[in-house]
């Protein structure tokens, strides 16, 4: 045996026993998070408390290893401690592939039992029947602005929202073809083609687009048909079994959604510990109301980091305003600003303190 083949055969071994020792602290971690079943409730799923772990890791992390993959491995761990916990489901806005179903591994990990809805309402359904422990839709996107089926159920449901977690969308042109040339039908959602449509005029000008519910059920149709091509996620290429024929093609690279964790609301939502609220109210058609309700948010020097307004639906002009505002530090004014706003509109819904 060479010098360098006894060096590689020591570094290997001492590999092995630092592998050792991780199993066993893992195993020992699990063993851990069991024994706080039932300490917390039914709560299995805190994210508050995992997003305080990943930061620590973040601010202990010395290198080699990035920050990124250190806490992507760490949301693994997390995500099958839970399993050991109690096994979660968790609903999202499919197919497998969509945004949302990348975004709520992301939140989740691969651990947990995913189950892809067909519409936004149905994954608001799933968890007011309680058939899931937990849903995720998108709420809305930096270049098309609020997701309206989204903010309705909102107002209707008797679910909080209890986190969100942002992600940029990268749009990727998948087709069974594996030359550009041969496309003549280019399949996705209306908002892909629409973000896409530079791209498209200038590499395929004379091609046919088809809309379809979702980017991921893009691709699924182009897997189908000759000729054609899907605007997906990346991640489609390899669940559809599709050659990656470009990446990034969307017109504007700032392109992000925001995604909100939902679950069924059990006991109103709570100031003590959020950073985060947002509220949904209505208000009498009368001069100066929306100023009247806004201004001890300014006295107070709370951020609002949202203001929309969308139709009730109910009464003929009559508007829904969605408002959210940073908390952080600042529980007391903002209970107190809350009980204002309360006061002086005709409809107050809180939905979430996160």
């Amino acid at each position: 045996m060479t010098k360098n083949n006894k060096t590689l055969a020591a570094i290997r071994k001492n590999i092995d026993l630092v592998d050792n020792q991780i199993l066993k602290l893992l195993l020992k971690r699990s063993l851990l998070a069991q024994q706080t079943t039932g300490l917390k409730g039914d709560v299995v799923f805190d994210p508050k408390r995992e997003s305080e772990i990943l930061n620590k890791i973040k601010s202990a992390n010395k290198g080699p290893i990035s920050t990124t993959s250190l806490q992507q491995i760490y949301k693994e761990i997390l995500s099958a401690c839970r399993e050991v916990q109690q096994p979660l489901l968790v609903s999202y806005l499919g197919p497998q592939g969509s945004n949302t179903n990348e975004a709520t591994i992301k939140l989740f990990g691969e651990s947990t039992t995913l189950m892809p809805q067909g519409s936004i309402s149905d994954v608001f359904a799933s968890v007011e029947k309680q058939e899931t422990n937990f849903g995720v839709v998108p709420i809305e996107n930096s270049l098309e602005g609020p997701i309206g089926e989204t903010l309705d159920r909102l107002t209707d449901s008797t679910v909080v929202v209890c986190s969100e977690i942002s992600q940029n969308i990268e749009h990727c042109l998948l087709s069974k073809e594996k030359n550009l040339k041969k496309i003549t039908k280019i399949i996705s959602h209306p908002q892909a083609l629409a973000q896409s449509k530079k791209w498209i005029q200038r590499n395929l000008p004379e091609a046919q687009e088809v809309e379809a519910p979702s980017t991921s059920g893009a691709a699924i149709l182009a897997r189908k048909t000759k000729n054609s091509a899907a605007i997906s996620p990346k991640g489609c290429a390899k669940i559809y079994s599709l050659n990656l024929l470009k990446k990034n093609i969307q017109d504007e690279k700032n392109n992000t959604t925001i995604f909100i964790l939902i679950t069924k609301e059990t006991e109103k939502p709570t100031l003590a510990s959020a950073q985060k609220v947002s509220v949904a109210f209505s208000l009498d058609h009368k001069p100066g109301t929306l100023y009247e309700c806004l201004q001890p948010f300014r006295n107070a020097k709370i951020n609002l980091t949202k203001i929309q307004s969308r139709p009730s639906r109910k009464l003929q002009w009559d508007y829904l305003f969605f408002i959210d505002f940073v908390v952080r530090g600042k529980q007391k004014e903002a209970a107190r600003c809350i009980e204002k706003l309360r006061k002086t509109t005709s409809y107050f819904k809180i939905l979430g303190a996160f």
